[in-house]
């Protein structure tokens, strides 16, 4: 049964039901003595045997409503599928994906209402690549990124040049070759999924988050989720299960082995590695929001609560931060030297400085035609809101407590934007900056869900260690310049990123150095126990060092299509994702598999990329 129901019941509501349902139902309904409208009860019945219900509740009579809210409490709250995937961030979609098309069945779980995590409700352009159009990513990976481009020029009013360009850019963000909006990434990603709904094979849950687990052994039999809006709760099974929650979520609810934070250099012998362990050292994270500039209008928002505090604040960090947070100095990543940054939101050149404002830009109005838009829009995910007091791994109060305080961050970032951040003419603050609440789709403007950088990962058959991808690292143990990363026999994917570790809440600056093209091992994905858990974002057996390097878009998506991969092989041939890795007749069958699917599972050589 599919129930998805966006807001109260004056809406329509939308859910699959089965055949006893509706008769269930219909008994009811005649019990209670009352009247259907047989112009507002549609049913389309599906190959699958369910029904697919669309009723408005205007045309019904009497009290038709209530008893609806009353029969909800009676549905079946046990679902079953082949695969369980909790989190629709790009891993768990991926994943999902990977499984729907080759014929199996999926509940999808999601916490907020969006689906697409760092891309959509996290309010992130993509991070990518400069080969990205054309390898080191899955297939699917860029017929999606071809898909929004084609959104744009189908439904936006692009002017000609705009719309001919092959490699569309709306924003011409500096950050990506794609910058866009994140609703329209969500429109794309629900598109993917509305045949696999409509046809019964997928059950998508959003607004649900786990709470438990039944564990047998090295298996795990089933999940507990909530609605996170009437707080009810469901159980579902499955033969395998996937955790592409964006903190590792399913980690410590089934019991398996898993480290956060930063291992010693004793531990993994990694060149970047501190002396000493640090547990709760985890990256910054970000309450991202979107803003636009309306020349000759003023938009300025009340001032924060914590606004006082922030405009003070100078992070305790090592090596030490230049100043305040709220300026325009911050520490360079790779060199650790102070460093300007620019801002000016008409987007002109600041010298040699970046300009933040084009950094992160998600609509460039000159690719539309004249009077589309007032200005530019721009994606606010800056060094000056990353939050570093605390850490979102732990309990729910700790996750509440520090994304409110983030969001309080990033609230007095845009006051002191508006109000006192210097202007290029020698006065201060930007008053025509606007919060563009629509952009992230909430009330307060702010991303639905944090940006997360570092969750719990799972301790794997395999882990990917600097000296696999670092190029120092890698060159030193293999004592010759490297251009790509250590081989790996079991590679599943691919991908690329330097190793870019934010401040952390331990009060360490900057990590950031060179990596190598790298491949993605299965052993990374696979844990050292549980035989049917499978993680798919950034909870894969990597270091606090090489997370920094497998935890970007097109990773992690082609981490979760990898995943969903390797359950359908599995199940199709009766076998563990283990057991897999173990015989190499059965993985080369796989990775042929893959390969078919269009996952890229080695690099080009350097003569052949683009």
């Amino acid at each position: 049964m599919r129930w998805e129901q966006p807001g109260k019941f004056n809406k329509k509501l939308n859910f699959l039901i089965s055949f006893s349902d509706i008769a269930n139902i219909i008994r009811q309904f005649r019990k209670s003595k009352k009247k259907m409208k047989r112009r507002n009860f549609i049913g389309t019945l599906t190959a699958g045997g369910t029904a697919v219900l669309s009723a408005p509740f205007s045309g019904l009579e009497n009290n038709f409503e209530t008893f609806i809210k009353n029969q909800e409490q009676d549905f079946d709250q046990s679902l079953h599928a082949d695969a369980i995937v909790i989190g629709g961030g790009l891993g768990g979609f991926a994943a999902t994906l990977a499984l729907l098309r080759n014929n199996k069945t999926v509940i999808l779980t999601e916490e907020t209402d969006w689906i697409g995590g760092q891309l959509t409700q996290q309010g992130v352009p993509p991070d990518e690549h400069p080969w990205i159009e054309n390898t080191g990513s899955t297939q699917s990976y860029r017929d999606f990124r071809n898909a929004i481009r084609d959104y744009y020029r189908q439904y936006y009013p692009l002017t000609e040049e705009a719309s001919k360009n092959p490699f569309l850019n709306p924003g011409d963000g500096a950050v990506s070759r794609l910058c866009h909006e994140p609703k329209v990434a969500l429109a794309i990603l629900n598109n993917l999924l509305s045949p696999y709904i409509s046809s019964g094979k997928l059950i998508l849950l959003l607004n649900h988050k786990v709470s438990s687990a039944e564990i047998n052994g090295d298996f795990i039999k089933s999940l507990t989720v909530k609605d996170l809006q009437n707080k009810k709760t469901r159980k579902l099974s499955a033969t395998y299960f996937v955790d592409a929650s964006e903190l590792g979520d399913l980690l410590p609810l089934t019991g398996a082995e898993f480290v956060t934070g930063t291992e010693s250099k004793s531990e993994t012998g990694e060149i970047h590695a501190p002396e000493i362990a640090g547990p709760n050292n985890v990256q910054a994270f970000t309450a991202c929001f979107a803003m636009d500039y309306v020349p000759g209008e003023t938009h300025t928002i009340q001032k924060p609560a914590d606004y006082d505090f922030w405009k003070n604040h100078v992070p305790d960090l090592n090596p030490p931060w230049p100043g305040k947070l709220l300026s325009l100095e911050y520490t360079h990543p790779s060199t650790l030297k102070p460093k300007l940054l620019g801002f000016n939101p008409t987007g002109a050149s600041t010298g040699e400085t970046l300009n933040l404002w084009n950094y992160r830009k998600i609509i460039n109005k000159n690719n539309f035609k004249t009077g589309t838009y007032s200005g530019d829009i721009t994606i606010v995910n800056w060094p000056q809101n990353d939050y570093m007091p605390g850490n979102l791994i732990g309990s729910e109060q700790d996750f509440s407590k520090h994304f409110k305080a983030s969001k309080q961050l990033s609230l007095s970032l845009l006051y002191w934007l508006q109000t006192e951040a210097p202007r290029p003419d020698g006065g201060n603050g930007w008053p025509e900056l606007r919060l563009r609440n629509d952009i992230m789709g909430t009330d307060d403007g702010l991303a639905k869900y944090p940006y997360v950088r570092e969750s719990r990962r799972i301790k794997a058959m395999f882990t990917i260690l600097e000296e696999h991808v670092g190029q120092e690292n890698y060159d030193k143990v293999s004592g010759k310049t490297n251009k790509i990363a250590a081989p790996f026999y079991d590679s599943v994917g691919i991908g690329y990123y330097h190793i870019d570790l934010h401040p952390t809440c331990g009060g360490v600056n900057y990590v950031d150095f060179p990596s190598l093209r790298f491949q993605i091992p299965l052993g990374a994905l696979l844990p050292v126990r549980l035989k049917n858990l499978l993680p798919a974002n950034k909870n894969i057996g990597t270091t606090h060092i090489t997370n920094g390097c497998y935890r970007l878009h097109p990773v992690e998506w082609s981490i979760g299509e990898s995943v969903g991969s390797v359950i359908q092989f599995a199940l199709q041939n009766k076998v563990t994702p283990h057991e897999i890795r173990a015989k190499t007749d059965l993985l080369k069958e796989f990775q042929d598999f893959i390969r078919s699917q269009g996952i890229e599972t080695e690099w080009p050589e350097e003569d052949k990329l683009k």
